[in-house]
């Protein structure tokens, strides 16, 4: 016997709430549901118009899959309903801290511990291979490494908004959730989007050491160090490099100054807890990373993925911006590295460091 329509949005909203109390069991902060066949067409035209400002830099996979990045499903057609899911990793203490430690290198939050793509993805394997077994549905899941367009449909599924950093934001947990996806052809019951409640603030924006926003809700990623230091890898010029800082792997300034992180909380995943290794590291230390030792101290975490050279160039910038004279021989040794890249990055980087020998602020504006 077919069932009416009332009894299938019932059973619907069930599956749906048995679903958010699995996740909850897996570990998930944060739960939302969208259907495919609500997302509109606004979140290809924005993807195009950040292409077509040539803004994606040298990320040329944008644009390589940018037909599968359109819509959800462009790449997977049989999806009628994604399943957005948040994992907090709020720190223990104010990132922006260690910007004033000129010895210090600053490493964002995220790859302080393991790898998250690691944790999430068990997390969504888990959770998804529940979901076959007690429906008989076919799921995909999705954490960062496919053309999926994560944030726009976290937004969509209401676990947040995307601020005028263009990151997304959370009522609940501020700037700090990890976000994966799991597509599925079960029918569920869409959640109702965030509003948006930036307001007239602008801090994200105005932080900004190399002033990456051209506009609210608009990013410039061949500015942002996030991209300059993780996905760029030719030598970095030097307006860009000083503006840097310490930070030589990603930046957390525009997500840590967000006043809405008063309501975030440390992650209960201990696994993304700050290694005391990878918290404020010694500047001089790092510099003297061979291949090896760069592969055992970075084996499970995210850094390891840019590899030892564009690592290395990174602690070069910020040895140059640290003022500290004794920074001085690391540079000279590096300026004979095996690397073009770092021997290119550390020449530069002793000029600035023979230029500025009183200092500059950490991080990045004049003092």
């Amino acid at each position: 016997m077919p069932l009416f329509p009332t009894e299938i949005r019932r059973t619907e909203q069930q599956t749906a709430a048995r679903i958010r109390e699995r996740a909850a069991e897996e570990g998930f902060d944060a739960v939302g549901i969208t259907r495919a066949d609500r997302i509109g067409p606004e979140l290809a035209a924005r993807l195009d118009e950040f292409m077509a400002l040539g803004r994606h830099g040298e990320m040329r996979w944008l644009e390589e899959k940018a037909e599968r990045r359109r819509h959800p499903n462009a790449l997977w057609p049989e999806a009628k309903s994604i399943i957005a899911l948040g994992l907090n990793y709020g720190p223990a203490k104010n990132p922006l801290d260690v910007l004033a430690q000129r010895d210090r290198a600053a490493i964002s939050v995220y790859a302080q511990g393991r790898d998250y793509h690691l944790v999430v993805k068990k997390k969504l394997k888990s959770l998804a291979g529940w979901m076959h077994r007690e429906w008989g549905n076919d799921v995909k899941v999705f954490v960062d490494t496919a053309p999926l367009m994560e944030k726009p449909l976290s937004a969509a599924a209401g676990i947040g908004w995307q601020g005028k950093h263009t990151n997304l934001v959370s009522r609940d947990y501020g700037s700090w959730l990890f976000l994966g996806a799991i597509l599925t052809t079960l029918e569920l019951p869409a959640d109702e989007p965030e509003a948006d409640h930036c307001g007239s603030c602008s801090a994200c924006l105005e932080i900004c050491p190399t002033r990456a926003f051209p506009a609210p809700y608009q990013l410039d990623a061949r500015r942002c160090i996030s991209y300059l230091t993780i996905e760029y890898g030719g030598v970095i010029a030097p307006e860009l490099a000083e503006a840097m800082g310490n930070r030589i792997y990603g930046c957390d300034d525009c997500l840590a100054i967000c006043p809405w992180n008063k309501f975030a909380s440390l992650s209960r995943e201990i696994t993304f807890h700050a290694r005391p290794e990878l918290d404020a590291p010694a500047l001089l230390e790092l510099a003297r990373l061979d291949d090896a030792s760069f592969r055992a101290l970075f084996g499970t975490n995210a850094v390891k993925r840019i590899g030892r050279d564009r690592f290395i160039r990174n602690v070069c910038i910020a040895l140059g911006n640290s003022g500290m004279p004794e920074a001085a021989p690391a540079l000279q040794t590096l300026c004979n590295d095996s690397s073009e890249v770092v021997r290119a990055q550390a020449a530069l980087a002793l000029e600035t460091l023979n230029r500025n020998a009183d200092g500059r602020d950490r991080s990045g504006h004049d003092t």
